[in-house]
């Protein structure tokens, strides 16, 4: 089969299911991983043949993608600030957003050595392992409730050639913090249940619950107990940083202000309030 009747195919099948600029980054993401064939390289050579073998899993693929499973699953890895990071349905898929908090983060920091960096809630690693690749000489310790989770950011942290401590810890367990860090980073669970009637199927049948949902009658518990530990085990001059619900900043800001913080509040590319930092004044 030519990747020109192939791509036609893959649409027939799921017209309907997404829409066509979802389509296009699927064809093109299971290409790259499939045929091994870039974008440009798919246009200049229409008329590649396809091997059997290859027909097959694209054929796997679109099953899948019929039950709403996330291509990145599909596939087994994603792309995030450059890098290759592994993923399953132990961990949440690395957001766009999420790299604006990191480069946040490298912004304030970029001039500095040897920085201590605390990432609770790591999932993946792609904060931490980020954080370790592009700040110079940081010690990165970087928790997760999950030791399945924590097994993969392991993987991401050998395939990205950057050393990080991962350690399983509960957040909202632990009396102190071991250690005065720089640097506090954390993207915890914050959509409320009540939101999940706007989150698409992919999220809300494959991605791991924990990783992303609060009771509504708590939404901000992690914020609370992480600015609170953060309070003390933040050095002179060292900064607290969070992704935040959208829809809370506010009500962020005031629980975070209870614990001696000023706090900043930044918008993503949507103009969303999406991020905040906060530091002793």
């Amino acid at each position: 089969m030519k990747v020109s009747e192939l791509r036609t195919w893959f649409f027939e099948q799921l017209s309907g299911a997404y829409p066509e600029t979802e389509l296009n980054s699927f064809f093109r993401i299971l290409s790259e991983d499939i045929l091994n064939r870039s974008r440009l390289e798919l246009a200049l050579e229409p008329d590649f043949n396809c091997e059997k073998a290859q027909v097959d899993r694209f054929s796997e693929a679109v099953e899948e993608l019929k039950k709403y499973r996330p291509v990145q699953y599909i596939t087994g890895y994603t792309e995030f600030r450059g890098r290759k990071f592994i993923v399953n349905e132990n961990v949440l898929i690395p957001r766009p957003e999420t790299e604006e908090l990191i480069d946040w983060v490298v912004q304030d920091f970029r001039s500095k050595s040897g920085l201590q960096i605390l990432d609770i809630g790591t999932g993946s690693g792609c904060i931490a392992i980020s954080l370790a690749a592009e700040l110079e000489d940081a010690s990165v310790v970087a928790y997760d409730i999950s030791n399945n989770a924590l097994e993969v950011a392991g993987k991401n942290a050998t395939l990205n050639d950057v050393e990080v401590d991962f350690r399983q810890k509960d957040i909202l367990t632990l009396p102190d913090l071991p250690g005065k860090y720089d640097i506090i980073v954390s993207n915890p669970p914050y959509v409320r249940k009540l939101e999940k009637t706007q989150m698409k199927a992919n999220v809300l049948e494959h991605e791991p619950d924990t990783a992303l949902y609060v009771d509504d009658e708590n939404a901000l518990i992690f914020y609370k107990k992480i600015s609170e530990l953060a309070s003390i085990a933040l050095k002179p001059g060292g900064m607290l940083y969070f992704e935040i619900n959208q829809y809370l900043p506010n009500e962020t800001v005031q629980i975070v202000e209870k614990f001696g913080f000023e706090c900043e509040l930044k918008k993503d590319i949507f103009g969303n309030d999406r991020m905040l930092k906060a530091y002793k004044s």
